[in-house]
């Protein structure tokens, strides 16, 4: 029996593939998932450093992630879209995901010049930011978020992209990141 309904299943899914290809030539605009690096400053260090003078503080991380987003065709050369992603450190930011709309300018070649602005949350290792093993941060609320705006750039290869993006969050931190993308 389930020899019976996994072939079902798979005949199915083979006579739907060719409509969903057509569907998708009838959608205007362009999906896009990629991987992404690069280092974020969370710019805590002179707050931290107004309470406590001479702490030992490294409040900045590189970051790794994945991004995922579709962008609509506004025009000739104008596109609208949105954009999620997710990003783990290794120091001072355990991690970070968020959302933004883009509205930018697709230059002749297909490269995408963009603005960005949205909503980050972060989640920060206070015990990473403040070099003090005395301090117990445990009962310490970790997480943060506010607005995120940015600029960025896409350049296409092929159906390949590079990018790069410069991101600041509530005008405190900065965040620059590079990427490979896949278009769909």
């Amino acid at each position: 029996m389930r020899k019976v309904a996994f072939t079902v299943a798979a005949l199915a899914a083979a006579m739907a593939l060719p409509t969903a290809a057509q569907a998708q030539d009838a959608v205007p605009g362009d999906g896009f998932i990629g991987v992404s690096a690069g280092y974020h400053d969370l710019g805590f260090a002179d707050e931290i450093d107004d309470i406590a003078p001479g702490a030992d503080v490294d409040d900045s991380s590189p970051i790794f992630g994945v991004f995922a987003g579709y962008d609509l065709p506004i025009g000739s050369n104008l596109f609208i879209g949105a954009e999620a992603n997710y990003s783990f450190g290794t120091d001072a930011l355990d991690s970070e995901y968020g959302a933004a709309a883009r509205l930018g300018i697709r230059i002749p070649g297909g490269t995408k010049v963009y603005a960005r602005a949205g909503y980050q949350e972060i989640n920060v290792d206070y015990n990473e930011i403040i070099n003090d093993n005395s301090i117990d941060f445990s009962g310490i609320d970790d997480t943060d978020g506010d607005y995120l705006v940015g600029l960025g750039i896409d350049i296409p290869v092929g159906k390949v992209f590079v990018r790069g993006n410069v991101d600041t969050i509530a005008f405190d931190t900065t965040r620059a990141t590079v990427g490979v993308g896949l278009r769909f």
